[in-house]
């Protein structure tokens, strides 16, 4: 078994601002010890038909939300989007919605764009980075799309799909990171620790 020496340099702790089980699951098999203090901001309050735009903006607004209710700590917070065609595809409505997104995607690229900040909530300093992954699906029949929505996977994320669940059997190709497209880049995460002298490794 590898240990680790964690290089942290100061005494903050870590808080993940939001509810995502999968961000939640990245950050466990990092082994960073961490806390989760989901943010209860209204998502629907913002808009911008510029998806890096509003990403980032939403990571930070996340970020800053829950900074307001923890001490001494690097609160880490995310947002993803799928975009195709240049228009934004955010989490279906409902089993329909689900559907038309898939096939709106099958045999086709599309970009997962995720926007990543982490603020300091003693003194409100912040970083914010955002990824752009390209993803190519496979050419889905409908049957494969209406078992794939009966699981219930599709509902609650953006796009319809889960690229480490089930959804994964229908992506073709990746040019990029494929922890942000889970909706966690820890390349770009690790490097806005480092800058409150926060090392992973």
């Amino acid at each position: 078994m590898i240990k680790k020496a964690n290089k942290v340099t100061n005494d903050l702790k870590l808080v993940l601002a939001s509810a995502s089980p999968r961000r939640e699951d990245i950050l466990k098999k990092l082994d960073l010890k961490f806390t989760i203090v989901p943010s209860k901001i209204d998502e629907g309050e913002f808009t911008n038909n510029n998806p890096i735009e509003l990403v980032k903006t939403l990571a930070l607004e996340k970020a800053e939300s829950v900074s307001n209710l923890v001490e001494d700590a690097l609160v880490i917070a995310a947002d993803t989007v799928v975009v195709y065609d240049q228009k934004i595809l955010g989490k279906p409505e409902d089993e329909e919605a689900a559907k038309k997104m898939l096939q709106t995607l099958s045999d086709k690229h599309h970009q997962v764009i995720t926007g990543i900040a982490v603020l300091n909530s003693q003194n409100k300093k912040s970083y914010v980075e955002y990824n752009i992954t390209d993803v190519k699906m496979t050419n889905m029949t409908e049957k494969e799309i209406d078992s794939y929505v009966d699981t219930g996977e599709p509902m609650d994320k953006a796009g319809s799909y889960a690229i480490q669940g089930f959804g994964g059997l229908f992506v073709e190709e990746i040019s990029g990171s494929y922890h942000s497209v889970m909706g966690l880049p820890i390349h770009q995460l690790a490097k806005l620790l480092d800058k409150f002298n926060y090392g992973i490794l």
